[in-house]
């Protein structure tokens, strides 16, 4: 029996089909290895796109580059002068004496306001909240005594408890002639944005904005998992809040997923330091939305504008906490809050406690830790004992033992989802804010942390983190190293992508 000889066409297809595939792995590896990036991130997208065929370069193009909409990018490019000129006039605003504070404190200012040039501010009146009914009724109160402006920026806005009675509040402001913002994540908050309550907000003329806009068509026009992960409120300009906490009521905010209630802290500020905030929301809010009464005659005349329209004003000084925002994300200073927590790590000579619900840390701050550690630091890093994430709970157990054999101390909270962004070092210092200890935060999303330069708000905040480890079990060495060679496997394979998380 003769066996046919295949189509010419079998041929010509397979050979094409063979020659594009090898074109495509090494155009995309030589664009990885040119693009100098952490070593990780680099090897991790050459192992994507070496080893998956076709699917592995599309997912390169679709994620592999930090790609933001052409409009915000345009946006940020005609508002950078006024925004420099903005900073600029915060340096005589409220500085800070520095003589009877850590000495490690000012340099890592200095660093700070060189790589995103805003100043810490003096005199600022901080409040810590550590629990969701008293962080939503705080905010609540401040939105019913509004007189002028309500600007909320949150990554989820997610209806039901609690959080329905912000949006009344916000209705009812509306009512009375105050102009309020609302700026959510189009991602984190897509259920929302598509709501009846979203839809009663905007018809009692709340302003609703969607940032960074992502969908099946804006994948060909931008990396869609680059997220604005800031929670910030700011009321007339003159009270404002961050932190972790999203618009959502742990009481009902992904109960099914058996992860126990969210666990968050905000702080609300008053003083020097809310036109920080303020400028940080409302230049957001500019790179998003159309702005009509906005047009560019002088630098000066624009930040008029900007100033009149985002109720932003010099406030005066009303307490004793030196504060400096630190906003981060791509585009402007990529590699300010990475760079900045090293420094934090090194500075550290007693004491370092650090909470975070998604710990991955890359190489540099590994070694910083462990470094730490190994002089003699305390280092403490809290993380919760479930976590919503498989993929982010497999690639943390990775780094663990690692750790702990170099005197770091791993602690497991047991009371829920531990979400709160914390710092402490030495007593002294404190950074507080929205940033993960994983490489999303670092490099894709977003964020916005405070540099708190005040011993008694540190140890306000000390005292909240002792009680998350009243919560928190060890891990011990010796046991931890005797789980099993799957386990093991699943948190190296984990770790592998671990810098595309």
């Amino acid at each position: 029996m003769t066996i046919p000889e295949p189509h010419w066409s079998y041929s010509i297809y397979s050979t094409s089909l063979l020659l594009a595939d090898f074109f495509i792995r090494i155009t995309l590896s030589l664009r990885v290895i040119m693009r100098k990036r952490p070593y990780g991130v680099s090897l991790a997208w050459l192992i994507v796109i070496l080893l998956i065929p076709f699917i592995g370069g599309i997912f390169y193009l679709l994620f592999g580059e930090n790609r933001i909409p052409e409009r915000r990018s345009e946006r940020a490019r005609v508002s950078y002068n006024q925004y420099q000129h903005w900073l600029k006039s915060l340096r005589a605003r409220a500085p800070v004496s520095w003589e009877h504070l850590n000495p490690e404190c000012e340099p890592l200012h200095r660093q700070a306001e060189t790589l995103i040039g805003i100043p810490a501010m003096a005199g600022n009146r901080l409040q810590l909240i550590d629990n969701p009914e008293d962080i939503l009724t705080s905010i609540l109160k401040d939105i019913d005594q509004s007189r002028s402006t309500c600007h909320l920026q949150f990554y989820i806005w997610e209806e039901g408890g609690r959080v329905d009675r912000i949006a009344h509040a916000l209705i009812r402001a509306a009512s009375r002639g105050v102009t309020c913002r609302v700026l959510l994540d189009s991602i984190g908050s897509r259920h929302f944005l598509k709501s009846k309550t979203a839809t009663s907000l905007k018809n009692a003329g709340v302003k609703i904005q969607e940032s960074l806009p992502a969908g099946l068509f804006m994948v060909f026009f931008s990396r869609i998992d680059i997220r604005n992960h800031r929670k910030i409120v700011v009321i007339d300009g003159d009270v404002a809040y961050t932190g972790s906490q999203n618009m959502v009521d742990p009481d009902v905010f992904k109960i099914d997923a058996g992860v126990g209630n969210w666990v968050d802290t905000m702080v609300r500020v008053e003083g020097p330091v809310v036109e920080s905030l303020a400028g940080t929301f409302i230049s957001d809010w500019f790179l998003e939305a159309d702005v009509g009464q906005f047009r560019s005659r002088s630098i000066i005349e624009d930040v008029e504008t900007v100033r009149r329209v985002g109720d932003i004003r010099q406030r005066p000084i009303v307490g004793e906490s030196a504060v400096q925002i630190v906003p981060s994300g791509p585009g402007f200073a990529p590699e300010a809050i990475h760079t900045l927590l090293l420094t934090t790590i090194y500075a550290a000579r007693h004491e370092l406690i650090m909470t975070t619900p998604y710990f991955i840390p890359d190489e540099p701050l590994l070694m910083a830790l462990k470094a730490a550690a190994q002089r003699g630091v305390d280092v403490k890093i809290i993380v919760p004992e479930k976590n919503d994430s498989v993929l982010v709970k497999y690639a943390s157990r990775a780094r663990y033992e690692e750790l702990t054999e170099s005197g770091v101390k791993i602690y497991l909270f047991r009371g829920g989802l531990l979400h709160s962004k914390t710092i402490t070092v030495d007593g002294d210092l404190s950074l507080f804010g929205s940033v993960n200890l994983d490489m999303r935060s670092f490099w894709l999303n977003f964020e916005a942390t405070l540099f708190i330069y005040c011993r008694n708000f540190t140890q306000d905040l000390h005292a909240v983190q002792m009680g998350y480890l009243n919560q928190s079990h060890e891990i011990e060495t010796t046991s931890f190293a005797d789980r099993t060679i799957v386990e093991k496997f699943k948190e190296n394979l984990s770790l592998l992508v671990s810098p595309l998380l």
